[in-house]
């Protein structure tokens, strides 16, 4: 039988990368974001979501991406953590991509020697690399202040982050 992962798909930047769909809650517009003082950088601040209070990420920043634009395309990805949901804001989301798990590798060495712990694989698709993603180590390695050296990947060559993402069902 060939299985297949279910990851959806979005950019940040020209990389795309993956998650599985069993993780996200639903995508959303950019709605107002009110600030919360003494937050990371890359915390913008939180959201009301239909009376749930959310807490947004901005992952360009996150990922260490120096442009950083608002655009219409942007968009939230509500993932459901622990009970709790928290929202990732991404230059645009894409199509839920099935992917054959013959056409996912397992994360590279190096990535997890130079604290990209949250990669959890590269998957191939449509001849595109996408890099897919462990949304709980990457939303627990945000969770502290001062681990912005995990799971970040502005400072690896175009080819590693272009790669793809991995997840697993």
């Amino acid at each position: 039988m060939n299985r297949e992962l279910h990851i959806v798909g979005f950019q940040i930047g020209r990389e795309t990368y993956g998650v599985p769909i069993t993780s996200l809650h639903e995508i959303v517009r950019v709605p107002e974001i009110t600030a919360v003082p003494d937050a990371p950088d890359y915390m913008e601040g939180v959201i009301n979501l239909r009376g749930k209070i959310v807490s947004v990420i901005d992952l360009r920043k996150r990922f260490g991406v120096t442009k950083v634009t608002a655009a219409r395309r942007n968009r939230i990805l509500v993932i459901e953590h622990k009970g709790k949901l928290v929202g990732l804001i991404v230059d645009s989301a894409s199509e839920v991509l099935k992917i054959p798990a013959g056409d996912v590798e397992d994360s590279l060495v190096s990535f997890q020697e130079s604290g990209l712990n949250c990669v959890t694989g590269l998957g191939k698709w449509k001849g595109r690399l996408i890099i897919l993603l462990d949304m709980a180590k990457l939303l627990e390695s945000s969770r502290s202040k001062g681990s912005n050296q995990e799971c970040t990947v502005e400072n690896h060559p175009p080819s590693a982050s272009a790669a793809g993402a991995a997840a697993t069902q």
